[in-house]
Parts: structure tokens; C-alpha cells; sequence
């Protein structure tokens, strides 16, 4: 089947929302087969997400409270791609100074994915840095962020999976792609 066979055509779209980081809208929608339906949809700039790695083997976590969870959680350091940003790995190399005070010599970019695509558009870049020197004076973190770093084994970061402590798809991937490169040697 070809794309024209599966595309929704928009016939209207309702701006309800348009903040600083998401907008939100409800579009009615011609489906292939003639009919309607009405689609929410979360529009996001994207973001990045930094597999940072010591070279005493350890994945850097952050530490912090999620709201929309009501939950403390254990993350990859990650964060929107701004407006401001040149490219997405200055995204990232942003965000891993802003977030651990580290910055990276080596610089991977890994795979990206759409975090969920039934309602957003959101598409999330993950980078492997390696090479990590603590800065002296680094970026500060947002004013409305309170972080704690954490520095994991991936046996640790696997048990945190297990009891919840790690709990959002961009970190869990990222384990398991840590996991898959030990696996392989690289």
C-alpha cells in the first residue's frame, strides 16, 4: 500500500493552546476511507538526549521530580531543542553542561525516535558522549530544575529499571543500547 492509502487529510485544524514549549491542537481529519475524525495532537520542537558515559564505565543519571508522573525518577540528562540552538548537538552539549556540569570531548550521534507518535510529534535525538571533564564554571541549570546526578554501573541502571526508579522510554533505550554495545565489544 502506498502513502496516499493510509494518509489522514487535514479539513480543519483548532489552535487551544500555544505555550513555550508544546502547542496543542485538535485537527478534524478525512480518513482514506471517506469518513471523519477529530485528532489531539501535541506539536514539540524536539529534544536530545545525552548517553553520558565515565571511563570508569558508568551511565550519568539525573535525579529528578517529573509533575505529569507525580514521581521522582532517575533520567538520562536531556532536554528541548530551543530556537537558539545552532543544531541538535549543540542541543545536547547544552543541556549535559546545564544538567552535570560535565562537558564532552567525543561526540556520537546514536539513533532518534518519536517518543509517541499517536499524539505528538516529538522526536528525540540520542548522542553518546564520552571524554567527560568536570567544568570549572559551568552553564547553569534552569531555575525551575532541581537535579541530582547519579553515576551507574549498567548493573545498577538495570536494577533501577526493574524497581521503577528508571522509568521513561528515552533512558530505558538508552540503557539498552548501552547494554547492546558492551554485548558487542564496542
Amino acid at each position: 500500500m502506498k502513502f496516499e492509502d493510509f494518509e489522514e487529510k487535514t479539513v480543519k485544524r483548532e489552535t487551544l493552546f500555544s505555550g513555550h514549549i508544546i502547542e496543542l491542537a485538535v485537527d478534524d481529519v478525512r480518513l482514506p476511507n471517506g469518513e471523519m475524525a477529530k485528532r489531539e495532537l501535541v506539536f514539540h520542537n524536539g529534544a536530545v538526549g545525552i548517553i553520558a558515559l565515565t571511563e570508569d564505565k558508568r551511565i550519568i543519571l539525573v535525579k529528578q521530580f517529573r509533575k505529569p508522573l507525580e514521581k521522582v525518577i532517575l533520567e538520562i540528562p536531556a532536554g528541548k531543542i530551543d530556537t537558539t540552538d545552532g543544531d541538535r548537538l549543540e542541543t545536547a552539549q547544552r543541556e549535559l553542561e546545564e544538567e552535570t556540569g560535565f562537558q564532552a570531548e567525543d561526540w556520537e550521534f546514536l539513533f532518534e525516535f518519536s517518543s509517541a507518535p499517536g499524539f505528538t510529534n516529538e522526536i528525540l535525538a540520542i548522542y553518546q558522549a564520552t571524554g567527560l571533564k568536570k567544568v570549572d564554571n559551568p552553564l547553569p541549570q534552569d531555575e525551575d530544575e532541581l537535579i541530582e546526578l547519579h553515576a551507574l554501573t549498567l548493573k545498577e541502571a538495570k536494577a533501577a529499571m526493574a524497581a521503577g526508579e528508571i522509568y521513561d522510554g528515552k533512558t530505558i533505550l538508552a540503557i539498552q543500547h548501552w547494554e547492546l554495545m558492551e554485548l558487542r565489544g564496542k
